[in-house]
C-alpha cells in the first residue's frame, strides 16, 4: 500500500512527482532498497521563491524494505538547498514485539536552518507547516490504498519465506511463524498514541489472544478494578516500563496505578514516560518525599491561614479538594514560612490525595487515580498578584507538574473576579495542556446555574459558603500577622532544601549609610519592580539613574561607626564624588517608609544606563522654629538603636510588553478593587507605592 504512492500521489498535491535513482534486490527476495528523487512543489510565498530562484524543491528519498525481518525503514533529506537548510526524515514501520499482529508507526524529523537570505524564520514556519500536515495526512493516504487494493481483491499478501535451497539450510534452526491477516486499520488506532506513533491493530478477532508468554499480561480483572479500560498496546507499555523498573530501579518500585499516570502524561509513549518517572523517582528518594505524611508536621500558621483542605468527593467518586484562594493571604504565608514550607505542604497534600484516592478505589469498587479540586475565587485581589508570591505559585507548580502527572481530573474554579484573567495569564503558560483542559471556570454566581456546580458534585455536599447545607472545615484563610513574619536568614536555614534559592535578600541600613543596588537596563522601556519590608527604623526609598557604571560595590566598613552586620548586609554604589544631577539623576519622588510597613511599586525606564535603588536612613526632622528636636523624635530616636534599620526585598526586570499587559488589564477592572486598602494593613503606603507605579 505504501508503495502505490509512486511516482506522485494526488492525495499529497505537493508531490508532483519522482524518479528512481537507484535500486537493489536480494537474491533471496529478502531485501529490497530503493532510492528515488522526488519532486516537491512547497506551499511558499511567491516572492521567497523568487528570491530564492527556485519554483520546485527535490528531496532524496530511500526506502529499505526487509521481509525477512517485516521492516520498512524510510529515509529522507533535501537535495535543495543543502549548503543552507538540512533536513532530516526518517520513518519506521515495524511489528510490534509483543503482538505480531500489529504495526507500529513512528516517524521523527529535524531541522536546522543554517542561513536563508534573511528569511530564516519564514522557511522555519513554512517547514513545519508542510510536516504537520503531512503528518496528519498519513492515516488517511494509507488506508486510501489498503481500500484501493481491497478493491481489486487484494485482501491477503503471504508472509515471505526463503527459498528452498535456502529453507533447507536454515529448517533446523528457524521455525517458520504464522502468516499474518490482512491489514485493518480500526477508526480508534490513532487515538492511542503521539509523538506521530500510530498502532495499527491487524488482529481478526478482539478477543484473540495476543503473542507472547502469560507474563505478558495483565489479569483482566485487575486492570478493570484498579487500572481502568486499557488497549493491548497501553497494557503492553505498562507492563514493558515496569519490567524495565524491576530490572534497573534500585529502590521502592512504585505501583502500577502510579506508573501509569506518567505513560498518560506522555501519551504511552515508553521512552519519554520513563524520562520524566525516573526523573521524579530521583526526587522522591533525595527528599524523603514517601515519608511526608509520617515524618513532616504542618507548621501552626498553615494549619490557621492556609484556607484549603479535603472535603468528601465528588460525583465519580473522586475525592474532593477545596481551596479558598480568595480568601488567603498568599503574601503572608510566604513572609511567614517561605517557599519551602509552601512547597512541603503542597507535596503532602498531593500525597495524601493519592492515599485517597486508592481509599476511594476499594470503596467504589472502580479505578480512581485522580482528585476534583475546587477553587473559590471570592475575594481575590491586587493582593494575591504579588509577583514573589506567583513567581512561587508557579515554582510549586512546575513541581507538581513534573512529579503528580495525571493525578487531577478536574478544577471547578468559581466566582472569578475581574483580576482572574491577569492572574490566569501569569500562571497559564507552566500549565500542561492535558491539564488546562479539565478547568472549568465560573465567574460571578455562574457556577449555581445549568452545567455548573451540581453536574459536577452532589446537592447534599456542596460547602454551605457556596450555598450549600453542608459546613465545611476548611480553615476560612484571613490575614497572618505580620508579627509571625521571618527574616531571609531564618528562612535560608531551613533543615531540608527543595529549593536552593530564596526569594528575598535582606540588608541593613545605617545613617550616612545607605543600601544600595544596581540594575543594568538594556533596553528602554524595561520594567523594574519591587517589594520590600521595613522591618526595623524608618527609612527613604529612592531610584536613580547614571549613563555611566558606578565603581564595583564595596561592604560597608561604616569607618567610625564600626558596626558590623550580622543580620544583612549594606552595598554602597554612588560614590562620594559623584554629584546629583550631573553624575546622577533622580527619576521618582523620595518615599518615606515607616517600620511595618510594606512597599509594592514599579518603574517603567525611559533610558537604557545603570539604575540604582537606594534605601536611605530616615532621620527626623527638627523642629521648625527653635533648633532644639522634638520630645517625640528623641523618644524615637531612642527606639532605633545605634541609627540602623533593617529592610528585606525583592526586585526583578521585566519585559514592558508583558507588563504593560498586565497593567492594562489591571487599570481596566480598578474599579472592582475598592476593597483592597480595606484588606491591607497599611493602606496608605499601598496608596504611595502605587503612585510610584504610575
Amino acid at each position: 500500500a505504501y508503495e502505490r504512492r509512486f511516482p506522485t500521489c494526488p492525495l499529497i498535491p505537493m508531490f508532483v512527482a519522482s524518479d528512481t535513482v537507484n535500486e537493489y534486490k536480494s537474491e533471496d527476495g529478502a531485501i529490497h532498497v530503493i532510492e528515488r528523487r522526488c519532486k516537491l512543489d512547497i506551499d511558499a510565498p511567491r516572492l521567497l521563491k523568487k528570491i530564492a530562484g527556485v519554483d520546485y524543491v527535490y528531496f532524496v528519498q530511500k526506502n529499505s524494505l526487509n521481509r525477512r525481518e517485516r521492516t520498512l525503514h524510510i529515509e529522507a533529506y533535501n537535495e535543495t538547498f543543502s549548503n543552507r537548510v538540512i533536513i532530516n526524515e526518517h520513518c519506521c514501520y515495524t511489528v510490534h514485539p509483543d503482538n505480531e499482529d500489529w504495526t507500529c508507526f513512528e516517524q521523527s524529523a529535524s531541522l536546522d536552518i543554517k542561513s536563508f537570505f534573511g528569511f530564516e524564520s519564514t522557511v522555519e514556519k513554512i517547514a513545519m507547516k508542510q510536516y504537520t500536515s503531512n503528518i496528519k495526512k498519513g492515516k488517511e493516504i494509507i488506508e486510501y490504498y489498503l481500500k484501493q487494493l481491497e478493491e481489486e481483491g487484494i485482501t491477503f499478501v503471504p508472509r515471505w519465506t526463503p527459498p528452498v535451497a535456502c529453507k533447507l539450510e536454515s529448517s533446523t534452526s528457524h521455525t517458520r511463524r504464522p502468516v499474518s491477516p490482512a491489514i485493518n486499520i480500526p477508526d480508534s488506532a490513532t487515538k492511542e498514541g503521539l509523538n506521530n506513533k500510530e498502532i495499527l491493530n491487524t488482529s481478526s478477532s478482539p478477543s484473540e489472544p495476543t503473542a507472547g508468554t502469560p507474563d505478558d499480561k495483565l489479569d483482566a480483572d485487575y486492570i478493570k478494578r484498579y487500572l481502568g479500560d486499557l488497549t493491548p498496546m497501553q497494557e503492553s507499555c505498562l507492563i514493558r516500563l515496569r519490567q524495565w523498573l524491576q530490572e534497573t530501579h534500585k529502590g521502592k518500585i512504585p505501583k502500577d496505578e502510579h506508573i501509569l499516570r506518567f505513560l498518560r502524561a506522555r501519551d504511552f509513549n515508553i521512552d519519554k514516560a520513563r524520562e520524566i518517572l525516573c526523573q521524579s523517582l530521583t526526587w522522591r528518594k533525595q527528599h524523603q518525599v514517601d515519608y511526608i505524611l509520617d515524618t513532616w508536621n504542618p507548621p501552626q500558621v498553615l494549619q490557621d491561614y492556609y484556607a484549603g483542605g479535603w472535603h468528601h468527593h465528588d460525583k465519580d467518586g473522586r475525592p474532593l479538594y477545596v481551596l479558598r484562594l480568595g480568601q488567603m493571604d498568599t503574601k503572608g504565608l510566604v513572609r511567614a514560612l517561605g517557599e519551602e514550607a509552601l512547597l512541603r505542604y503542597v507535596l503532602s497534600i498531593n500525597e495524601e490525595g493519592l492515599r485517597r484516592c486508592e481509599e476511594n478505589t476499594k470503596v467504589f469498587g472502580r479505578p480512581i487515580s485522580s482528585w476534583t479540586c475546587l477553587v473559590d475565587l471570592e475575594g481575590l485581589n491586587m493582593r494575591h498578584l504579588w509577583r514573589p508570591g506567583v513567581k512561587a505559585l508557579l515554582r510549586i507548580i512546575e513541581v507538581v507538574e513534573a512529579n503528580y502527572p495525571e493525578t487531577l481530573g478536574r478544577l471547578l474554579i468559581l466566582r472569578a473576579p475581574r483580576v482572574f484573567p491577569v492572574l490566569w495569564t501569569l500562571v497559564s503558560p507552566f500549565i500542561d495542556d492535558n491539564t488546562r483542559k479539565k478547568f472549568l471556570i465560573y465567574a460571578g454566581n455562574d457556577y449555581q446555574g445549568p452545567g455548573g456546580l451540581l453536574d459536577y458534585i452532589d446537592k447534599e455536599i456542596i460547602p454551605d459558603f457556596l450555598g450549600g447545607e453542608c459546613m465545611c472545615e476548611v480553615p476560612e484563610g484571613g490575614l497572618v500577622p505580620k508579627s509571625l513574619y521571618r527574616t531571609a536568614e531564618e528562612l535560608e536555614n531551613e533543615d531540608v532544601k527543595l529549593w536552593t534559592e530564596t526569594i528575598y535578600q535582606s540588608a541593613s541600613v545605617f545613617k550616612g549609610a545607605p543600601h544600595e543596588v544596581l540594575i543594568q537596563i538594556v533596553d528602554a522601556s524595561s520594567v523594574i519592580t519591587w517589594d520590600f519590608d521595613v522591618c526595623k527604623g524608618d527609612i527613604v526609598f529612592n531610584i536613580f539613574h547614571s549613563k555611566r557604571a558606578p565603581q564595583p560595590p564595596k561592604k560597608d566598613s561604616l569607618g567610625a561607626h564600626s558596626i558590623t552586620s550580622p543580620g544583612g548586609n549594606n552595598v554602597q554604589l554612588i560614590d562620594k564624588v559623584w554629584q546629583l544631577g550631573r553624575d546622577y539623576s533622580m527619576v521618582e519622588s523620595p518615599l518615606i517608609c515607616k517600620e511595618g510597613e510594606s512597599v509594592q511599586g514599579s518603574h517603567v525606564t525611559r533610558w537604557p544606563g545603570f539604575y540604582i535603588l537606594q534605601w536611605k536612613f530616615h532621620s527626623m526632622p527638627a523642629c521648625a522654629t527653635t533648633n532644639l528636636p522634638r520630645v517625640d523624635d528623641v523618644l524615637a530616636s531612642l527606639q532605633v538603636s545605634s541609627h540602623k534599620c533593617k529592610v528585606m526585598y525583592y526586585t526583578e526586570v521585566i519585559g514592558s510588553e508583558d507588563f504593560r499587559g498586565s497593567m492594562t488589564s489591571l487599570e481596566s477592572s480598578h474599579s472592582g478593587f475598592s476593597q483592597l486598602s480595606a484588606a491591607t494593613t497599611s493602606s496608605s503606603q499601598s496608596h504611595s507605592s502605587s503612585m510610584i507605579s504610575r
